[in-house]
């Protein structure tokens, strides 16, 4: 009688990075041929684990070296733990235990949390990866999510039709230090909104469909560059991560020279120690170089390979790409090329970024950039301002939201002349940004008009700093007026509220002469005159 190993078959299917169009692993599933091994496994805990082994046995046999997916039900681990089939079939594979991430999968009714939570810091100190799957469309607790703190989630594709949740699974994984991943996608149109909601990775037939042998050609349609708005600080390097070619720190140059012969798409090998940290790093290029010089061969193929690399160039897994681009400058010129390591905060290596991946997208993003600054002061438009504030809004901020403008432009312009008044435009503006520190934003939203979002306890300095200047615009005296509302957490739902709420305060401001500045609060009524003539610190309601 045939064992029900013998009807169970293995297929890949591509995680495709959504900046760099590459392969960031494989997630390897179970095809049962007859049976619903499947839902036993479900309810056996022994058999899922045994399940799980074999797909790292069959990812082996395959010989991929791209990083594994491997699917456990969330009973699963909470029962056995350690997971002692899975760590035997990874050692026995050669895998590093970072190079697996266990995709925890529902239901999660009935499972013992703490157990749960228990069993993924036992996986995770031996190195494993956790991903949170099913995510949207499972019975994942919400608190359970942010205990397990993940290194990846997995969101099904039906959720892409709720666009806000997408957004606000994103901001969440921001805050827990993961990445946002999109399964199931099937069109175009659930790809582009799958980027433009943060993703930054994905699966599904459109890219590649399972496949029994671990294919890294996939489809990636073309996306507008900056679907995926970056902050200003610049974009997480864990969006350009590809995978890592490693060996042991021991390989010899042979070793690394089959690697590299074997896979031409490899540039460059990272030899690390037991722990996973790096400790040298080959240049393809440079290596094989060597190693085909006169007598090359005979000279270093049973000579560690050490003896041939240089030291790594690490960056940590929460650096931005211009951390990256100062780490390459601060090197060697003969290094640009080199891959950089991504470590985690262990020191292992989770991954390498190329140079020209971050190139690429960072000269795309100043293009988009670029594209939405006010041709008169370099400052950006409204859009920027307006996506920050839903931003602290989706992470619970108390933030402040003001708007500046100059009082009675338009006979400023009149008597004084358009060149005067633009000079008046381009000086506040360059007041403002030098005024401005930390994480407030400025934007110039046309004309007169200014935008401030900062946080409340930094405004007053900035405040002072525009409004106690000495304005004036062809020899005229020229004030200001400020307007801000606060907004603290659940006061407003989103930036156009925030917008609403501003606007009467504004008409307020303007009502008094002399510099002036009125502050309301969301959801609150009345407003505080903190400047203006005769009202100071009075109360208007």
């Amino acid at each position: 009688m045939p064992s029900w190993t013998d009807t169970v078959r293995f297929a890949f299917q591509p995680v495709v990075n959504l900046t760099t169009g590459g392969v960031a692993a494989l997630e390897i599933l179970a095809r049962p041929e007859s049976g619903d091994i499947l839902a036993q496994a479900r309810r056996d805990p022994e058999l899922d684990g045994r399940l799980a082994a074999l797909a790292i046995r069959a990812a082996a046999r395959r010989e991929t070296m791209l990083p594994l997916h491997v699917n456990v039900f969330a009973g699963t681990l909470a029962d056995l733990g350690r997971l002692a089939a899975l760590r035997d079939a990874v050692r026995e594979a050669g895998r590093l235990p970072w190079e697996v991430t266990i995709d925890i999968g529902p239901p999660y009714t009935h499972v013992p949390h703490q157990a749960l939570l228990e069993a993924v810091s036992t996986v995770r100190s031996e190195g494993f990866r956790i991903c949170a799957d099913g995510v949207g469309d499972g019975d994942v607790p919400l608190r359970l999510l942010t205990d397990v703190a993940p290194e990846l989630v997995k969101l099904d594709a039906s959720l892409l039709a709720r666009p806000a949740a997408v957004r606000a699974m994103r901001t969440l994984c921001e805050q827990l230090g993961a990445l946002l991943s999109v399964e199931g996608v099937e069109t175009e149109l659930q790809c582009a909104a799958a980027a433009s909601a943060g993703a930054q990775l994905a699966q599904g037939e459109l890219f590649a469909p399972p496949a029994r042998l671990p294919g890294a050609d996939v489809y990636v349609p073309a996306l507008s560059p900056g679907v995926a708005a970056a902050p200003r600080s610049g974009p997480s390097v864990r969006q350009f991560v590809r995978p890592a070619a490693l060996l042991p720190a021991t390989a010899s140059a042979g070793q690394v020279r089959a690697l590299l012969t074997g896979s031409p798409d490899v540039s460059g090998v990272l030899l690390v120690d037991p722990s996973g940290i790096p400790v040298r790093s080959v240049h393809r290029s440079r290596f094989l170089l060597s190693m085909s010089g006169p007598y090359g061969h005979a000279l270093y193929a049973d000579r560690p390979a050490a003896k041939l690399g240089d030291p790594p160039r690490t960056v940590g897994a929460d650096a931005t790409a211009w951390e990256v681009l100062d780490v390459v400058a601060d090197g060697e010129r003969d290094r640009t090329s080199d891959d950089v390591a991504v470590v985690d905060h262990y020191g292992r290596c989770v991954g390498v970024v190329r140079l020209a991946d971050l190139v690429r997208a960072l000269s795309e993003s100043r293009v988009e950039e670029a594209a939405g600054l006010n041709p008169l002061t370099r400052l950006p438009g409204s859009d920027a301002i307006t996506g920050e504030v839903d931003r602290r809004i989706a992470d619970g901020r108390t933030f402040a939201l003001s708007w500046l403008d100059v009082d009675h432009f338009k006979q400023v312009n009149d008597g004084a002349g358009f060149a005067a008044g633009d000079e008046l435009i381009r000086a506040v503006g360059r007041t403002l940004q030098h005024a401005a520190s930390g994480t407030t934003r400025v934007g110039h939203i046309g004309g007169d008009d200014f935008l401030v979002l900062a946080e409340p306890e930094s405004l007053g300095p900035l405040a002072g700093t525009v409004l106690d200047a000495p304005w004036s615009a062809g020899g005229r005296p020229v004030t200001l007026s400020l307007a801000t509302v606060l907004c603290a957490p659940g006061s407003v739902t989103d930036h156009r509220q925030a917008a609403a709420c501003l606007a009467p305060l504004k008409q307020a401001a303007k009502a008094l002469s002399g510099a002036s500045w009125v502050l309301g609060r969301a959801g609150l009524p009345g407003h505080e005159v903190l400047r203006g003539s005769g009202a100071e610190r009075a109360q208007a309601g």
